[in-house]
């Protein structure tokens, strides 16, 4: 039975799935990539960006890695820097490892690399280490908020 997280909570009315794998203390995403054995470009790591006081979501593929001038920009922003790991975990609720776009503490702006959008499915994590949830990419957009953008190199 998977664990109830607010992440698996925020998609129970939606077709999903929940994968459960053996957890990591350090590269999550490539370490869910291996133990899952999914596509690297369709595992999307969460990464929370800040600007001053602003803080927002980049969602980009495993198999890529952020364009921070890509963010700032797509933000309306000057500039990008990914946010502090304690400020991550207290405005997103969830730990290094295992940051869910879905079921913040606080919403945040979310983006999501734009090939993703032509994906049948993304996954996601699910809230915590070994836990992820696998989802339409346009669920994902619509229970987020999230826009698709080019964000990924």
């Amino acid at each position: 039975m998977a664990k109830r997280t607010r992440a698996v909570e925020a998609v129970a009315a939606i077709y999903h799935e929940i994968l459960s794998y053996a957890p990591s203390h350090d590269h999550f995403g490539e370490h869910s990539v291996a133990e899952l054995g999914l596509d690297a470009d369709a595992v999307l790591k969460t990464l929370v960006v800040q600007h001053e006081r602003d803080l927002a979501l980049c969602l980009v593929p495993v198999s890529k890695r952020l364009s921070l001038k890509a963010a700032a920009h797509a933000l309306g922003w000057k500039n990008a820097e990914l946010a502090d790991p304690g400020r991550a975990q207290r405005a997103t609720g969830y730990i290094i490892g295992g940051i869910s776009p879905l079921g913040t503490l606080t919403a945040l702006r979310t983006l999501i690399d734009a090939p993703c959008a032509a994906l049948p499915t993304v996954t996601v994590s699910g809230g915590q280490r070994g836990l992820s949830i696998s989802l339409a990419p346009s669920d994902l957009a619509r229970l987020t908020g999230a826009e698709f953008v080019q964000l990924g190199v």
